[in-house]
């Protein structure tokens, strides 16, 4: 195969390599460096001998996700303060590739949620509940046996609540919670945005140990409302509003001149009420982000 053929066939698969490493991960950075490596081991491998070579990319670059996954579940138990993943852009308008269930297995909430799995079973999960591939195909990504591949799957399922964390309400009443929460930032007042809020709503902020923010999650209502229009007005006061698509919904990104300070995204419950509120401080999660344009 000559080279410009091997490297047409890898970057019609790049977009699906990425994706799937993504959500393995929870972190761009990482899963760009994935696909890297998978395409520095493609261009060193014998690519006539390969029956297959989506199933090799696919296989490759997820015995990688498995591995750095393992390594970062290590790294994760000595993170400063609340850790959540790196928040990315997304157009939940294109399709197939970004259809529903793609969109919403972006969601912050299902990737904190798939946290619970081991690597295995996470990327067993992913494969074919959410990338549709078939059991054989999924069990010879990851090296197992398709039986053990069936009960990894099955024990990721029965470690999900997914129902409950892959809610998307309607983009129109996505907006208006933005709206409502732009005016509490402004103004301070939070009627809208109470009405929008479920009573147990949680809001947990990730600055990674290199920018002042939250140590612990908040709960309530209450709660909740009085940090909004308390100390979170008063720290994003200055800062422009923009609204953007993140992580399979609608979020918004906080910006100090040309500097990304902040994003923010939701989660939410059967009765489309927001159940979670995710802000990354991070300034490191936040590289990847770009300002709306």
């Amino acid at each position: 195969m000559r080279e410009t053929d091997a490297t047409a066939v890898f970057q019609d698969s790049r977009r699906f390599l990425l994706n799937l490493a993504y959500r393995i991960l929870g972190s761009r950075s990482d899963a760009e460096d994935a696909v890297q490596d998978t395409f520095l081991k493609w261009r060193e491998t014998d690519l006539d001998s390969l029956d297959n070579p989506r199933a090799w990319l696919t296989t490759l670059c997820t015995r990688h996700c498995i591995d750095q996954l393992r390594l970062a579940h290590r790294a994760r138990v000595e993170y400063v303060g609340t850790w959540l993943p790196e928040p990315i852009h997304s157009d939940t308008t294109e399709s197939p590739e970004h259809g529903l269930e793609l969109a919403a297995s972006l969601s912050t909430a299902f990737l904190l949620l798939l946290e619970r799995l081991t690597p295995r079973e996470r990327a067993a999960y992913l494969l074919h509940d959410i990338f549709d591939l078939d059991y054989p195909d999924v069990a010879r990504a990851i090296g197992v046996q398709e039986a053990a591949c069936r009960k990894l799957v099955s024990r990721a399922r029965q470690g999900l609540a997914q129902d409950r964390v892959r809610q998307q309400p309607p983009p129109e009443r996505q907006d208006r919670l933005l709206e409502a929460f732009h005016a509490a930032i402004a103004s301070g007042a939070t009627a809208g945005l109470t009405a929008l809020l479920a009573e147990d709503v949680a809001l947990a902020a990730d600055g990674g140990g290199k920018v002042p923010t939250l140590g612990h999650v908040l709960h309530g209502k209450a709660t909740v409302l009085d940090f909004i229009r308390g100390a979170l007005r008063e720290y994003w006061s200055d800062y422009r509003w923009l609204p953007a698509d993140l992580n399979g919904g609608r979020g918004v990104i906080l910006a100090c001149g040309e500097r990304i300070a902040a994003s923010v995204t939701f989660a939410y419950d059967g009765q489309g009420r927001v159940s979670n509120i995710y802000i990354v401080r991070n300034p490191e999660k936040l590289a990847g982000l770009s300002l709306p344009g």
